[in-house]
């Protein structure tokens, strides 16, 4: 957000409203998670008292209706407060919102092989980063969309590294995912493909002058893929913790890349 706002070079916005506006969608954004999250958890209850049983909803701490009244004031409190951001991006929330939605409930997208990282990959990559560059910024301009579309096409490569834990769970429900469906190894080497895939698109981007070649050093982040294949293979052996090790680097290569790609944008918007 601060990136599309150097970017958009505005200086006719009072630094109070700047605030409001940085924090509001930076909420907007978190309460989609937290959404998202409990969604997520009251839908799998069935596979969470296989796999996670210690999650509140299985110990009965929470109940079911209790979870689906807590998500739906979460989206309901996003959407709100992203109308006092603008339109647009209150459009990106929505859309957001539908993904995850639908990716929990019926039609309950989740449950098909490749379509469930899909709608992992599109709303948190490709919309999650266009969505946060719209807060001050053009986001149909080639650099956001450009970066957007590496995001989308690392977490689709990645986001396979969250099955690991589910494998038998998700097969008792009908759920496919890759890690079920073709074993860790397979997994792995198609996650690999993706995730070095995403960053080495910063070349043609470079090449054919869609973004400046300062972005070029963060297609070394290509070589964290190899890590997180080899941890998704390995990881399936670990049952100490509920996230993998695989999913931990995971996010913490895209976090690093995110938060990159912003210093890049602001250091060189001159």
């Amino acid at each position: 957000m601060i990136a599309s706002l150097v970017n958009a070079q505005s200086t006719d916005v009072s630094f109070v409203s700047l605030l409001w506006t940085l924090l509001s969608a930076s909420f907007c954004f978190a309460f989609l998670n937290g959404a998202s999250n409990v969604l997520n958890q009251v839908t799998d209850l069935k596979e969470d008292i296989i796999s996670k049983p210690y999650r509140p909803i299985p110990q009965g701490i929470i109940s079911p209706k209790q979870a689906y009244q807590v998500s739906l004031f979460l989206y309901m409190t996003a959407f709100l407060l992203s109308l006092t951001v603008h339109i647009l991006f209150s459009f990106f929330v929505v859309l957001i919102a539908f993904f995850s939605i639908t990716y929990s409930l019926k039609p309950r997208v989740k449950k098909y092989l490749f379509l469930n990282q899909i709608w992992v990959a599109l709303p948190r990559g490709f919309f999650g980063f266009i969505g946060s560059w719209s807060v001050f910024g053009n986001p149909f301009e080639p650099l956001p969309l450009g970066m957007g579309c590496i995001a989308a096409l690392f977490l689709f490569g990645g986001t396979a590294t969250k099955d690991i834990r589910d494998a038998s769970a998700d097969r008792t429900v009908g759920t496919r995912t890759l890690i079920n469906t073709f074993g860790p190894k397979k997994a792995a080497f198609f996650s690999l493909f993706f995730m070095t895939s995403a960053f080495a698109l910063i070349f043609p981007l470079v090449y054919f002058q869609l973004i400046n070649a300062s972005f070029l050093p963060l297609a070394a982040l290509s070589l964290f893929g190899t890590v997180i294949a080899w941890l998704m293979v390995q990881d399936h052996k670990n049952k100490k913790c509920e996230n993998t090790a695989a999913w931990t680097v995971m996010y913490a290569t895209y976090f690093i890349f995110a938060l990159s790609f912003a210093v890049i944008a602001i250091v060189f918007s001159a």
